[in-house]
């Protein structure tokens, strides 16, 4: 019996240092795990808040703001509607939008208890309610766009005052970047529409007297030259997308240079070299096709005799290294660095505004280190190059 005992007490003793030292071995500690509940939860409410305040947004997200306050019931609500509801206390929902209506028009937060929200209903858990209005996107000072119910099964403790009123700071933040987000594509899809209508006119112009020259002495060529304008066209003025590929872009690159040769002659040469990797690569519409016209028209038009454009795309691993590059006769890089500050570049009959757009436009999608780098002199060309990521999550081409 005894040995049987001290077996018993070594089992035990054995069982206790494991369980101690897969404690100190644990994954973390205590406050370390509540930390990562903490930002995994709002990384989850954030998600739908960053596509803007819906009820399907406001739906999804409102389930993880409830877990984050910790109330028993949670709401997002506007003026007029309960956009989202998760948890207890549904019932009250008419006089949660009054008191969100208080709040979103003074801006100021509202606490409710048990007498402000009479009820006949014997089980009803609701005994207060805290209601923190949500920053619109532009920010405390304006107007608030919704405001955050946390409904409580007691009067409201200032814990749950504090965590309301922060909770709805954060969630504001969220949808001030969703409202930037979309100023950007907003812009962006501007900026597009506006680089069309500046590079149409002088293009359609040189492209339709080109074939012109052709309807007579060689209506062949110029049946051909019109397919390719009309699919050049089509491209250009496509309605949808804010993306394309590589390839895509390319191809309308080719029929561009198609019919400027069909107006410069052997006076413009073309030289290609692009890895087959990178042609699937996704980039913002109309990125590069700017970048060939401007040696076009701004590079080689003006230089006598023979003038060569160099488009090249390689395969840099996580990144699509691309350059256009013209030996024509370039320009003093102050001059543009100057059009760029001023954006409108009006001088020169718009010379260089695409490359300012497709600057702006690679800067707004894949950030501040993602612009073009110009190189460029009197008398020595211009060399134009870009990096580009083969992946990136707004990219959907």
């Amino acid at each position: 019996m005894l040995a049987v005992l001290a077996v018993l007490a070594a089992l035990g003793a054995a069982v206790a240092g494991t369980v101690r030292l897969r404690q100190r071995r644990g994954i973390a500690t205590a406050m370390q795990r509540a930390t990562y509940d903490v930002l995994h939860t709002a990384a989850l409410a954030a998600e739908p808040l960053r596509a803007g305040l819906t009820p399907a947004t406001a739906g999804k997200a409102v389930r993880h703001l409830r877990t984050l306050v910790g109330a028993v019931g949670m709401a997002i609500v506007d003026e007029e509607r309960c956009l989202g509801y998760d948890g207890r206390g549904s019932h009250h929902e008419d006089q949660l939008i009054a008191a969100a209506r208080r709040a979103t028009g003074t801006r100021r937060s509202v606490v409710l208890n048990g007498s402000d929200l009479p009820c006949d209903r014997v089980d009803c858990v609701v005994r207060g309610a805290v209601i923190a209005p949500l920053a619109g996107p532009d920010g405390p000072d304006g107007p608030a766009v919704a405001a955050l119910v946390a409904v409580a099964d007691d009067q409201p403790a200032p814990g749950l005052v504090q965590a309301t009123l922060e909770t709805a700071r954060w969630a504001g933040s969220q949808l001030a970047l969703a409202e930037l987000e979309s100023s950007r594509e907003r812009l962006a899809r501007a900026e597009v529409r506006a680089l069309r209508a500046q590079i149409s006119p002088h293009f359609i112009y040189n492209a339709l007297t080109a074939i012109a020259s052709f309807v007579r002495t060689d209506p062949e060529r110029a049946r051909e030259l019109i397919l390719e304008f009309a699919e050049f066209t089509r491209y250009s003025f496509r309605a949808h997308g804010e993306f394309t590929t590589l390839a895509e872009e390319l191809r309308s690159i080719d029929r561009y240079l198609t019919i400027e040769r069909a107006r410069f002659g052997d006076r413009l040469q073309v030289r290609l070299q692009i890895a087959p990797e990178v042609l699937p690569v996704g980039l913002p519409f109309l990125c590069l096709q700017p970048l060939v016209e401007n040696a076009v028209r701004h590079g080689l038009s003006r230089k006598p005799g023979v003038g060569m454009v160099s488009i090249e795309a390689r395969d840099a691993g996580a990144e699509c290294h691309i350059t256009v590059e013209d030996d024509g006769v370039g320009m003093d890089p102050a001059v543009f660095g100057q059009k760029k500050a001023q954006h409108n570049a009006d001088v020169e009959d718009g010379q260089h505004v695409g490359l300012v757009n497709v600057d702006e436009r690679l800067r707004s999608v894949f950030g501040d280190h993602n612009g073009l780098v110009v190189e460029t002199a009197p008398g020595a060309g211009t060399r134009v190059s870009m990096r580009v990521p083969k992946f990136h999550p707004q990219v959907r081409a």
